[in-house]
């Protein structure tokens, strides 16, 4: 399997779970720059990428190895 079948698989997966967050004036004006600069068209998606990526990452750094 590679893993542009399982990227099918994870999008196909239907989202139920709102998660509503809080910005002040300083962070609207970021998000809406980038979005701008980049031309970013689904705002929610490149939240919820981010943030994902963010979980990920951490998870990967807190995970033990075989020699620690």
């Amino acid at each position: 399997m590679n893993s542009h079948s399982s990227d099918k698989k994870f999008a196909k997966q239907q989202r139920t779970h709102r998660v509503s967050i809080m910005l002040n004036d300083s962070e609207m004006r970021a998000l809406n720059k980038f979005c701008d600069n980049y031309t970013v068209k689904n705002r929610s998606r490149l939240i919820r990428e981010t943030l994902m990526r963010s979980i990920l990452k951490r998870f990967d750094l807190d995970n033990p190895t075989l020699f620690d």
